[in-house]
């Protein structure tokens, strides 16, 4: 897959999430095979670019390119300077946020409430593309609510403006993630226009992927909420693709020891304090459905210190290989045995 001068290894996608995708889980999903990683959404207030938070987003250091940033905001000459802000700062792919249906994004009518005002969307497409010399993206729901799926002709204006690829999320902003995604929406967008298309929303499964691919005619895929906990769900989508076939699932042994360095870097990257905090989602994540789980994971959210969560996660896992058979997931929506 291509996206201006960059070849993607594979058309397989991290989607930003805020709150999730910054650099650690980035790099871990791209190690396990994920063909590019967008990052969480950068303000386009200039005011913020010195705070702690969009410095963090701006780091990009040791990982592996293509390096995807997304910008979000509503005005054209604030979403320009946002752009050359992070290009500067090593971004090799600019994204454009009109998808995200956060009522505090939409509030300020950014992220997917843009869809409502077409020459806007135009207006800011067009400054942000000439504002750098680096290909520009856009990721977009299929409308503001179900009356109104005007995705068609925001993928025109896109393509008209110079974006060089669309990723589109299966559901309206009134949607939020309630309901399933639907496909045809996708499948018209990727008729009309000879630009990429990612297909995103409900992609969970190899066979998901597989589907959605072929349903679409999809250039790619892009997957969100199922990397939590489950970087490897790339290289087993990729592996499905290529052969047909389920590749072995992760060892108890891999999710501790991807479990652990996860954390670890969580701890290198925003310190002690804060790393310890954000870890405890994602080792939520990581062990969601595993046996005894629950337990684990209420327990786990009372310690404090950093050498005590590692060893916790430790014990636990150390617990998990004591059983002497396949270990399979408790929660009915991953029947994916576990070798021992």
């Amino acid at each position: 897959m291509q996206i201006g001068s960059h070849k993607l290894k594979n058309n397989l996608i991290l989607a930003p999430m805020a709150g999730v995708t910054d650099r650690p889980f980035r790099m871990l999903c791209k190690h396990y095979g994920a063909g590019m990683a967008v990052s969480e959404m950068v303000t386009s207030n200039s005011l913020l670019y010195g705070s702690e938070k969009t410095l963090l987003r701006a780091n990009h250091e040791g990982e592996v390119a293509p390096i995807s940033v997304q910008i979000a905001g509503a005005d054209p000459d604030m979403m320009a300077e946002a752009a050359k802000f992070n290009m500067a700062k090593g971004a090799q792919i600019i994204d454009i946020n009109m998808g995200c249906p956060a009522k505090k994004i939409c509030n300020v009518m950014a992220g997917s409430a843009l869809l409502q005002k077409e020459k806007l969307v135009e207006k800011i497409l067009t400054a942000v593309v000439k504002s750098v010399d680096i290909p520009v993206t856009l990721k977009i729901r299929t409308g503001w609510d179900k009356e109104n799926r005007n995705a068609s002709r925001i993928a025109k204006i896109a393509e008209d403006s110079g974006i060089q690829a669309l990723s589109m999320h299966g559901r309206t902003r009134a949607c939020l993630y309630k309901g399933d995604a639907e496909y045809d929406t996708i499948a018209n967008v990727k008729q009309i226009i000879n630009i990429p298309v990612i297909a995103n929303g409900d992609i969970t499964t190899p066979e998901k992927a597989k589907f959605v691919l072929e349903y679409t005619k999809a250039d790619g895929v892009m997957i969100g909420r199922a990397a939590q906990g489950r970087p490897w769900i790339f290289r087993e989508i990729e592996y499905f693709l290529d052969t047909g076939k389920h590749m072995a699932p992760p060892t108890i042994s891999e999710i501790e020891k991807t479990t652990t360095q996860h954390v670890r870097d969580l701890y290198d990257f925003y310190g002690a304090e804060r790393g310890h905090r954000i870890a405890r989602k994602h080792i939520s994540w990581y062990t969601k459905g595993l046996k005894n789980s629950a337990q684990f994971r209420f327990n786990m959210n009372q310690i404090d210190g950093n050498a005590q969560q590692i060893e916790f996660i430790e014990q636990y896992f150390n617990e998990l290989r004591k059983l002497d058979e396949y270990i399979t997931y408790e929660d009915s929506e991953n029947e994916l045995g576990l070798v021992v």
